[in-house]
């Protein structure tokens, strides 16, 4: 047993750092519409700042992450958040499409903070409640995407799109400050070079099936979960809602009823098979999909989706972490970049083709791929059963 635990009041401190921070990936969703008349642009070419932002962040989970083995956490936190800070400037100074774009990547690979606080977390949380502080903070997280979308929809109409990443770039800086003084430092445990750290990448891969499952049914996932909230923008900016950013914005409250799950998802991972979590919010996903389809004109049919959605992901997402998380105690971050770096590709690719599905089906189109991506997830879920144990083991550090 390690001699220092976290404190509630750290990780509550873990989940607001967590929330604000994830949220400068989710900024620019609302402001599409904005950012493509100002730019004189179509707007499914505006969107495309969207993708370019998540791939950053699978391109910072790939390169950045796994350096939390080798260097001590805090200072990689620090450090990384001061980088977002500086590149969020350069997006509200941007004076083109393509200055936007490249400091949307950055942006997104220097807001892979959270990613880097889950394995402080977990690393110094006690073994039997692992589970739950992964679900506190995950609900920080989730509640930060989804607040993300209102507070820059409401911006946006008040302030302008750059107003917006100005705020963002302040509330980094403060956030700095706060982690620099109230986080533990947490010992490296990697002994190696760059090369050799991200070589033992592809040996957890090959070596850790239940990583291989996790992560493939994660990535499925995320990608309905792009797929929705890029095209959301769209649909709802037209016929028959032709709603401002800051309408659209609203409908992210509708989702923190998922983050409010997250803690309840991570003690039942605590104490039984997460697995059966997998299941049922997979088939929350499905539903949501089903009602976009054909109640998705409708405001009541989009907040249930919302909700379903939302909720659905979130299962999916804290029960798999968790069972990643308790495979090797020294290997925390490199499990979780392989696990968060493909979600997050997922999450790209969906964006991308639902900008790509929006343009030539429209929104039933859109409501079919996301189904057809659940049937992916569902279809690999059931064929690993047999060969993945139903009972996790959760190891202790």
């Amino acid at each position: 047993m390690k001699p220092y635990t976290l404190s509630a009041a750290q990780v509550l401190l873990m989940a607001l750092c967590t929330g604000l921070i994830v949220a400068n990936i989710y900024y620019c969703q609302p402001l599409v519409v904005l950012i493509s008349r100002e730019f004189g642009v179509a707007e499914s070419t505006g969107g495309t700042i969207t993708f370019f932002t998540q791939l950053g962040y699978a391109l910072g989970l790939l390169f950045f992450v796994p350096l939390g083995d080798m260097f001590e956490k805090r200072s990689q936190i620090v450090v990384t958040t001061a980088l977002a800070v500086v590149f969020l400037a350069t997006a509200a100074l941007s004076t083109s499409l393509a200055m936007l774009s490249v400091a949307s990547l950055l942006i997104g690979a220097t807001s892979v903070v959270p990613q880097l606080i889950l394995p402080l977390a977990a690393y110094w949380a006690q073994p039997h409640r692992r589970g739950k502080v992964i679900g506190i903070i995950m609900s920080g997280l989730l509640i930060g995407i989804l607040l993300s979308r209102t507070i820059s929809g409401l911006i946006g109409a008040w302030l302008g799109w750059r107003g917006m990443f100005w705020i963002a770039a302040g509330i980094s800086a403060l956030l700095l400050v706060l982690m620099q003084t109230l986080f533990p430092k947490t010992p490296p445990s990697f002994k190696g070079h760059y090369g050799q750290l991200m070589r033992s990448l592809v040996t957890l891969v090959k070596e850790q099936p239940v990583l291989r499952e996790a992560t493939a049914i994660n990535a499925l996932t995320f990608a309905s979960f792009g797929l929705f909230w890029t095209t959301m923008v769209l649909h709802l900016s037209g016929p028959p809602f032709n709603f401002n950013s800051g309408a659209i914005g609203l409908f992210g409250l509708a989702a923190v009823a998922g983050a409010l799950v997250a803690p309840l998802v991570g003690g039942r991972a605590d104490r039984g098979n997460p697995r059966v979590a997998i299941g049922y919010g997979l088939s929350a996903v499905l539903l949501s999909y089903l009602v976009f389809y054909f109640w998705g004109n409708a405001v009541v049919g989009m907040v249930i989706g919302i909700i379903l959605l939302d909720l659905g992901q979130q299962s999916v997402h804290v029960s798999n972490q968790t069972r990643v998380y308790a495979l090797l105690p020294e290997a925390r971050n490199r499990l979780n970049t392989v696990y968060m770096t493909v979600s997050f590709i997922g999450t790209a690719a969906g964006s991308a083709l639902g900008l790509w599905v929006w343009q030539g089906w429209g929104w039933s189109g859109v409501c079919i791929t996301g189904a057809l991506l659940l049937g992916g997830a569902f279809f690999i879920y059931s064929l690993t059963a047999k060969h993945i144990a139903t009972k996790a083991t959760v190891s202790q550090p």
